[in-house]
């Protein structure tokens, strides 16, 4: 699955909860191929992206809060990519984020960050409304 699909995946409700911590056994319906393969570190088969979002619109800022209030650190994902990579469990490194700026088609100099990370926030908020999310226009910009 693409970064942007796991993202929306996280927010639109497809996958509720973040991943996860490591604990060895198998999860609940996960199928004992998949729980396998992972514990030897072999990649499971991809995961096909979301195709739609659910039925209806998902306000999108509401939701984020909502999983911010639960956070055990305080996460400024109203502003930072990082931040909001943290709270939906998902890899925040540079190399995670280089990979969603090819994913979105960003064109200027990876090794600025700053300017790169900012691109980023807009870039995924606003595909987020096109997707059915709710975003209010302040985080689109």
């Amino acid at each position: 699955m693409s970064l942007f699909g796991s993202i929306a995946s996280r927010i639109f409700g497809h996958d509720e909860t973040p991943a996860p911590a490591e604990t060895g056994k198998p999860e609940a319906g996960k199928p004992a191929e998949a729980a396998v393969a992972e514990a030897q570190g072999v990649s499971p088969a991809p995961t096909p992206a979301p195709a739609a979002p659910p039925a209806g619109e998902v306000d999108v800022a509401a939701r984020l809060t909502a999983m911010a209030a639960q956070a055990p650190e305080t996460l400024d994902w109203r502003r930072s990519i990082v931040d909001l990579l943290k709270l939906l469990g998902l890899d925040s490194s540079l190399t995670a984020r280089r990979q969603l700026a090819q994913e979105l088609h960003y064109k200027e100099d990876m090794n600025d960050s700053a300017a790169m990370n900012i691109w980023l926030h807009q870039q995924v908020m606003r595909k987020l409304a096109e997707n059915g999310g709710r975003v209010p226009e302040e985080l689109r910009n």
